[in-house]
């Protein structure tokens, strides 16, 4: 045990690429105790042989296809007009769009880059600082992999043997709560900067300009509920949902909304396998260092040292949080997720925590990280987007962040609000 742990910190000191770190560490550890070096091609490729992880793939294409096929820009339409006219109204768009543009991609990132480029040059216009309108684009975003479908929950489900679909009905009620504390958040901070004043109107004219928006974008809105209403009712799981969800944003990107080419196709489909490959690279190799952990009865003793510590529910909970927190700064979340769940999923079930429930907050406070320095993700996403340095972004990002931690304790501490909808 000790050989994996050192092994793993000094590679990534060294900079490897979390995959290529975890698949040396667990090399190490597999040798010193006398196994085989073949154990660990054989292993990878057993822990990908898994039905469930072909969702994976399937949803990466299907946001780049959205992203390309003008889905996402009709999403855009739709949440400016359902709430563009309130005070703040264009960063409530933002939150709004990351909510819808979530159902479908599964991906924080994917989500961040698709509604940053088109959201943040016309908040910039509208007497946003580039830098205000930037943080509420990498917050909002981190809603990609909390509401579902969700590959961070896909990679969680499957690893710690739990239903994909179970999984992803937690994650409704929470998601919406984030996106609209957010929304919220924008509106106070807006009204008190007196940001994007909003245009307030009746109810027959908000009725009257929402219809035109949501016919342009009826089939956008149909996707989501082709996916998430075919897993909730059976008629096809997790995976086949990805690829009716793949067939779906081909036909709509070419056939009805014909702003995708067939030419474009090949280099969408070599961006999504590259992506996938390393999500996927990751899962195999960080599959054989649970497998380690385990037979080395890691879980069994991090419970001990925490009962010995309280037995307290609530103190384990608050432990945790702060633990994942930390850990999201510096860690990718599927890294994250391959690494602890294994450790910190039993401990849980044995404070008498549901499976489901942990496996909400984890992923939560792991998308907090994404929005948290130095390895946050959908930072460098918006920086780049915004053109503004990640220092310029702090001070706007951390009322978000506050709102976010407010969020992750909402949720861990009513276990209900992840439950009801399974129950």
């Amino acid at each position: 045990m000790l050989v994996l742990a050192c092994s793993l910190i000094l590679f990534m000191a060294l900079s490897m690429p979390i995959a290529v770190a975890l698949g040396f560490s667990s090399l190490l550890a597999l040798l010193h105790r006398g196994e085989p070096a073949m154990m660990l091609a054989s292993s990878a490729f057993e822990s990908l042989d898994s039905f469930s992880l072909l969702a994976v793939p399937f949803f990466i294409l299907a946001g780049n296809l959205m992203q390309k096929g003008g889905i996402a820009r009709r999403l855009v339409n739709l949440a400016q007009a359902i709430v563009g006219w309130i005070t703040g109204g264009l960063g409530a768009v933002v939150v709004l769009t990351s909510m819808f543009f979530a159902t479908m991609s599964g991906s924080s990132s994917a989500t961040a880059a698709a509604i940053g480029s088109m959201v943040i040059p016309e908040m910039e216009k509208k007497g946003y600082p580039r830098r205000f309108a930037a943080a509420i684009t990498a917050s909002s975003g981190e809603l990609g992999v909390i509401i579902p479908p969700s590959i961070p929950m896909i990679i969680y489900a499957t690893s710690m043997n739990v239903s994909i679909g179970d999984l992803f009905i937690a994650g409704i009620l929470p998601g919406i709560l984030i996106g609209l504390s957010l929304i919220l958040t924008v509106y106070i901070i807006s009204r008190r900067m007196g940001y994007d004043r909003g245009n307030g109107i009746g109810l027959r004219t908000w009725i009257l300009e929402l219809g035109p928006a949501v016919r342009d974008s009826v089939f956008a809105i149909i996707m989501p509920v082709l996916i998430l209403g075919g897993i909730y009712t059976g008629w096809f799981t997790p995976t086949e949902a990805s690829v009716i969800a793949v067939v779906y944003g081909v036909i709509v990107g070419i056939y009805v909304y014909k702003e995708l080419r067939w030419r474009e196709l090949l280099e969408i489909f070599g961006r999504s396998a590259l992506i996938s490959s390393v999500v996927l690279l990751l899962v195999a190799f960080a599959s054989i260092f649970a497998y380690i952990l385990t037979i080395n009865q890691v879980p069994q003793k991090v419970g001990a040292a925490i009962a010995a510590f309280s037995d307290d529910p609530i103190v384990f909970l608050l432990l945790i949080n702060i633990l994942l927190f930390v850990v999201g700064m510096f860690m990718e979340t599927l890294a994250s997720i391959m690494i602890l769940g294994p450790i910190l999923a039993p401990v849980a079930v044995m404070y008498g925590i549901d499976p489901m429930h942990f496996g909400v907050i984890m992923i939560v406070n792991l998308a907090v990280g994404m929005v948290t320095p130095p390895v946050g993700i959908n930072l460098f996403i918006v920086c780049q987007v915004a053109r503004v340095s990640m220092e310029r972004l702090m001070r706007p990002l951390l009322i978000f962040l506050g709102v976010l931690i407010v969020d992750v304790l909402i949720i861990s501490y009513l276990p209900s609000l992840s439950l009801i909808l399974i129950q």
